[in-house]
């Protein structure tokens, strides 16, 4: 098994549902281009025998008032969360100690994945009915008090802000482009360099978007539109990477000078990848941007450049 994480998951005071574009619909104007250039190191490459996923688990949920939490792969670090009402709006929220997390539940009955990305420690997992406006109650409510398996693990799955399937498209393309690779800087640099090149910002969709909540990625859609907003960016290179064995967070935050609301990836690696606008470091999160480096500014991501993480997912 991957060794855990050096750095803890850091808690976060609040949510939001989702980002839907930067600063209103324009693509930062800071970025680093997606050339590939530099050199990778580490230990050998294994490529995954196959594609880790987990599937909620009706017979093992916990259910009461139309709603259920399924907790069996928690340790795993994901959680399911369903709700039947229809017409009626449903979040997910998922504490631990004084952070917390909201996510939007559908109505029809189908499962929402969200990642148990706070560490280890004493959980609360609820399912909110709607009431009035943004007033709503608790139908259900399930306690988990465990361990990750590993701290990485919540970021080597799909969930919610990250989602594919063993059978989706850019595990298909994932694995073509990495085809060559020999260490986990290549395939990072891979990954980086081909969504770069691949994928163009959408500022018709940030602008429609931007004064919307509850927008959730689709890599497959980005991948075959070849074009979309910072989120779908990071959605998409976090399904390859993660596809692969990969840790990788889905981040989203404000990036200075700006105050640009954001997506980004962080990736561990036991490898390392220099190159001239990207530094990947062994055994530690490293921030990479692909939505700065599709832009193919000249200018250095994080030289002037302040992140300040929000949410991680």
């Amino acid at each position: 098994m991957r060794r855990r994480a050096t750095a803890p998951v850091a808690l976060l005071l609040s949510a939001v549902l989702a980002v839907t574009g930067c600063s209103g619909g324009s693509a930062p104007s800071a970025a680093g281009p997606g050339d590939g250039a530099g050199e990778t190191s580490g230990p050998a490459w294994e490529r995954p025998e196959e594609v880790r996923a987990f599937s909620y688990d009706a017979a093992a949920a916990q259910g009461a008032n139309g709603a259920t939490v399924d907790i069996s792969h928690a340790a795993q670090g994901v959680v399911f969360a369903t709700a039947q009402a229809d017409g009626v709006r449903h979040k997910f929220q998922v504490l631990c100690e004084d952070a917390s997390y909201n996510y939007d539940v559908p109505s029809d009955g189908s499962p929402v994945t969200c990642p148990v990305n706070m560490g280890d420690g004493a959980y609360t997992f609820r399912v909110m009915r709607n009431v009035e406006g943004s007033s709503y109650v608790e139908v259900l409510a399930v306690s988990w008090d465990g361990a990750l398996d590993s701290d990485l693990d919540p970021f080597l799955a799909p969930n919610v802000f990250c989602p594919y399937t063993p059978s989706s498209a850019v595990v298909a393309r994932a694995k073509e482009i990495t085809g060559g690779c020999e260490n986990e800087g290549d395939v990072v640099r891979a990954v980086y360099t081909w969504v770069c090149e691949n994928v163009s910002y959408d500022e018709a969709k940030a602008a429609r978007l931007s004064s919307t909540t509850g927008y959730v990625p689709d890599p497959d859609a980005t991948l075959e539109e070849g074009s979309g907003i910072c989120l779908d960016y990071s959605a998409l290179a976090g399904a390859m990477l993660r596809s692969l064995g990969i840790p990788c967070r889905v981040v989203t935050g404000y990036v200075d000078p700006g105050d640009l609301y954001h997506a980004w990836n962080a990736v561990y690696i036991d490898g390392a990848w220099h190159g001239v606008q990207v530094r990947v470091e062994p055994g530690t999160w490293s921030r990479v941007d692909t939505t700065f480096g599709a832009a193919g500014s000249g200018a250095t991501v994080g030289e002037g450049t302040g992140y300040r993480d929000r949410y991680i997912y």
